[in-house]
């Protein structure tokens, strides 16, 4: 007899410890072979002064049984608070959010009742890093980080992905025709790799069309592989167009440890009410059942979960008058799937959860060597409500000789040498600097801020202009 795994729970906030305790009681029920560490976290850790969410023996548990199965938390506004949940994801290294959506057409309105598809969304980057300024007096910053190796991990997992789980077809989304540099790089790396796995369909869409088109016809995609943002923004219409974000759950997957969730929030206003639906926490904990190697009872609770639905006993959220036959709670809808253990659905599609014969081929990242890297130019930021040309004509009063401004942006767009009288200027702008000839260095960089410094023009920071290989990694501003 096989021994039982550790797991760390929490309960969460709002809705989280009902819906949590309905969907130990079913797993339970259906023979899942687990020890469970129950640890606090969210509102209440957040409201005793821990801007994290988390206390330290928390991450001992995690980091001791590897396997997180988590409700929603509720992270309080403004105030310096960090999301939990992007906190534990970067953490703890969990890269790969692997969410499958489908429908469960009649017994779950949908307009699309053949949809069946999976977004696999980077976990650990993008503008979720959270790295924010206020730069002046009308401008904040929130930095978009994107590196090789989190393009690597993700799109090798959700090409490895598709093998195991015998799909066709996968696609990427980015929004690359805008941000060359970062979208740019995960598209280039999905081409890359793509080019390993000849026995898959692969495409690629801008993410803006290709949302249309997921909203309109999901049943044309199969596997979406995607940045962190879009990610979760797909996810939640993906969800609600299948039927319900309610009904969808996610796993969070890692090297050494994974977390495994409901989709959605913590709702606070139905909190304690007895009503709401904890289907998405208990395909989360499904996932969880098959991550583990406990396949028979993921299989004995997804089949015992259809049969439910489609015998029309619905929570609230996915009541229909004419199809459902019975409003239950929360409480009650855990015993109707519990008295269908061993039963499975008659009209919707039996599961069967087998170990699958290979693993994941992920390998590891390898490290190239160096390129060559040059210094062009700079791009100092500067806080000023002076015209352009005025702030040009400061600026090249001190600049050390052999330095030139190559244009002035505002929010990007080109508003020195040249520019119209209808764009619209904030007190933040952008000056680019190149040398007249050559390579830039360190110390000219130092003399130029010194210079600025002294003249009382109030640099907020700079960004190096790069080439590596000869090819220059940066973008021109609009409009030049």
């Amino acid at each position: 007899m096989s021994q039982n795994v550790p797991i760390t729970v929490a309960h969460g906030d709002g809705i989280g410890p009902e819906i949590m305790e309905a969907t130990l009681r079913i797993i339970q029920a259906a023979g899942a072979k687990i020890d469970i560490e129950t640890i606090e976290i969210g509102e209440a850790v957040y409201n005793r002064g821990n801007n994290a969410g988390i206390e330290e023996s928390a991450w001992e548990s995690l980091r001791r049984t590897k396997v997180f199965l988590k409700a929603p938390i509720t992270t309080p506004q403004g105030g310096g608070f960090k999301s939990l949940n992007v906190t534990t994801r970067k953490m703890l290294s969990l890269y790969a959010n692997v969410r499958p959506f489908k429908a469960y057409s009649p017994y779950v309105e949908t307009k699309y009742p053949d949809m069946d598809l999976v977004i696999v969304r980077e976990n650990e980057e993008d503008l979720y890093a959270g790295i924010e300024h206020q730069q002046t007096d009308e401008v904040v910053q929130c930095l978009k980080l994107i590196s090789r190796p989190g393009c690597e991990r993700i799109v090798r997992y959700a090409f490895e992905y598709c093998r195991q789980y015998n799909r066709k077809k996968l696609t990427c989304f980015t929004k690359d025709n805008i941000m060359k540099q970062t979208d740019g790089l995960f598209h280039k790396v999905f081409d890359e790799i793509g080019a390993e796995y000849p026995d898959i369909e692969q495409e690629h869409w801008i993410v803006d069309i290709g949302a249309a088109k997921m909203s309109d016809t999901p049943e044309a995609f199969d596997v979406i592989v995607t940045l962190n943002l879009y990610g979760d923004i797909l996810s939640d219409i993906a969800g609600q167009i299948a039927g319900s974000v309610g009904l969808a759950g996610s796993s969070n997957i890692g090297t050494s440890c994974a977390m495994f969730e409901a989709i959605h929030g913590s709702a606070p206003r139905r909190a304690g009410q007895n009503v709401a639906n904890p289907s998405g926490l208990l395909q989360g904990a499904v996932l969880m059942l098959i991550h583990i190697g406990q396949h028979d009872v993921a299989q004995k609770v997804q089949n015992a979960w259809l049969r439910t639905l489609e015998d029309g006993v619905h929570t609230y959220d996915i009541y229909q008058e004419g199809q459902s036959t019975e409003k239950v709670g929360t409480k009650e809808f855990a015993d109707a799937v519990i008295a269908r253990l061993g039963q499975s659905p008659t009209k919707l599609k039996e599961v069967t959860y087998k170990p699958s014969s290979t693993s994941m081929q992920l390998g590891s990242y390898i490290r190239k060597a160096p390129a060559k890297k040059e210094l062009k130019g700079i791009d100092v930021f500067v806080h000023s409500t002076e015209l352009p040309t005025t702030l040009a004509d400061k600026m090249l009063a001190v600049l050390p000789a052999g330095i030139k401004i190559d244009a002035i942006s505002n929010r990007g767009i080109v508003v020195w040498p040249h520019s119209f009288p209808e764009t619209f200027l904030t007190d933040h702008h952008r000056v680019r600097l190149f040398p007249t000839s050559g390579l830039l260095t360190h110390a000219k960089v130092a003399e130029i801020l010194g210079n600025l410094a002294t003249a009382g023009i109030d640099f907020i920071k700079t960004e190096h202009l790069c080439a590596f290989d000869g090819v220059n990694a940066f973008s021109s501003p609009q409009g030049k």
